[in-house]
């Protein structure tokens, strides 16, 4: 059988049946001259700012070396240590309320007391989650402020139009806000099946099936990658449902085409 070669352009049309989102030139634009952080232009203010950043995040890797069994534990109760975290970080956050990468900081804090779980009531406990059988009031409110958290990074941090540039500092801030989401939306699509949503009814999660959690992970997963996860840009095709029944076709096709070999 004569070998298959395909133009740069078979792929890219490959590449759109699988992902019907995927575009190659879609990465976003970097430049190093604009503010770190769009809405804090002043540098006194934003070198004072991420300074006391720094000392929440060093109090927390020093929790997680603790908990990973790196250093000799000193706290008996991890929880608590993070609940006083979450209190430095809501003072920080009022301080400083359109400093994203504040409220990135209390999303993974909060997805480390309550893990990736967090929008259903009743699901099983994971090795992520310190706190094994949180009150269903507690975790609603929580997993409230983690989805408002991430709206609102990537409200503060989006450039205003498409193809706007932005800061690498600030777009590595915006990819992690649109991942941490992600990945709570993956793990929710996951286990919903088996348990109730628990989401205020104003907000459209409320309303979501196994599928809308799962389009929407794979929608947030590429916009992680947009702005340079390279992690989450392989996930956005993974978790993607249509990708992966598109992708299955193509697949069938091409075998029929060029014979079963293809594609091993």
């Amino acid at each position: 059988m004569a070998s298959l070669l395909l133009s740069r352009h078979d792929v890219h049309v490959l590449d759109k049946i699988k992902d019907p989102e995927f575009d190659p030139s879609t990465n976003a634009l970097l430049d190093s001259s604009l503010p770190r952080d769009p809405q804090i232009t002043e540098s006194s203010i934003y070198e004072r700012v991420i300074q006391k950043e720094r000392l929440i995040i060093l109090e927390m890797q020093h929790l997680e070396l603790q908990l990973a069994g790196l250093r000799p534990k000193t706290v008996t109760e991890p929880a608590h240590e993070y609940r006083a975290l979450l209190i430095k970080l809501d003072d920080f956050i009022l301080e400083f309320p359109n400093y994203a990468s504040a409220r990135n900081n209390r999303v993974q804090a909060l997805r480390r007391l309550y893990g990736d779980t967090m929008l259903l009531a009743g699901a099983p406990a994971t090795l992520q989650r310190l706190i094994d059988d949180p009150d269903l009031t507690e975790l609603k409110q929580k997993s409230k402020v983690v989805l408002e958290d991430v709206d609102k990074s990537i409200s503060l941090l989006t450039p205003h139009t498409m193809f706007g540039a932005i800061s690498p500092q600030a777009a590595k801030t915006l990819s992690l806000a649109y991942t941490q989401r992600a990945a709570i939306y993956h793990m929710t699509a996951k286990l919903v099946a088996g348990n109730a949503i628990l989401v205020d009814d104003d907000r459209h999660e409320s309303k979501w099936t196994k599928i809308d959690f799962e389009e929407a992970a794979s929608r947030d997963f590429a916009m992680g990658g947009r702005y340079g996860n390279e992690i989450a840009k392989g996930l956005a095709v993974s978790t993607n449902p249509t990708a992966k029944l598109c992708g299955q076709m193509v697949r069938e096709a091409m075998k029929k085409e060029y014979g079963p070999s293809f594609g091993d």
